[in-house]
């Protein structure tokens, strides 16, 4: 009788172990690139302005790093931001800083934010965007849509 309880809580626990990789495997962090364009904005910005930024997305946590980097832009960049909830071609309130409120931003630069679970939901819908405002452009000189792999 002890043997029998032995191979089914062994047989179990296998099946708990597989049952947690593959949670850990489902919530990887992915990592993918947005660029950044003054037609991207709306309305469109003409701007010799372009920019990317590097995205790593962990679900499981709900933690965003970025590193964005721009060139061109017609004035000095006075903010950065993810917007939304807004799909390509709609405008949004902002969400989450990405440059530092009331310092100079320079490319490039660096950071991360923790999403609220409904904000994450948005980011993993592809309802956010990246906006980089300047001083000619307040509204936003380059944008991107957050478009994060399928399936991830």
């Amino acid at each position: 009788m002890n043997i029998s309880i032995s191979r089914r809580a062994l047989v179990v626990l296998a099946g708990l172990v597989c049952a947690g990789s593959m949670t850990l495997t489902q919530a990887a962090p992915v990592s993918f690139t947005v660029p950044l364009a003054g037609m991207q904005q709306v309305p469109p910005v003409q701007t010799q302005g372009s920019g990317s930024a590097n995205l790593t997305y962990d679900p499981s946590t709900r933690v965003v790093t970025w590193t964005i980097s721009f060139t061109g832009l017609s004035s000095a960049p006075t903010m950065a931001h993810f917007h939304g909830p807004a799909a390509s071609g709609k405008n949004a309130g902002v969400k989450v800083w990405l440059s530092q409120k009331g310092s100079p931003v320079t490319s490039p630069f660096k950071g991360e934010a923790t999403l609220s679970e409904a904000d994450a939901k948005e980011f993993a819908a592809g309802e956010m965007y990246i906006n980089v405002h300047t001083k000619d452009h307040p509204s936003g000189e380059i944008r991107g849509q957050v478009l994060p792999p399928k399936g991830y």
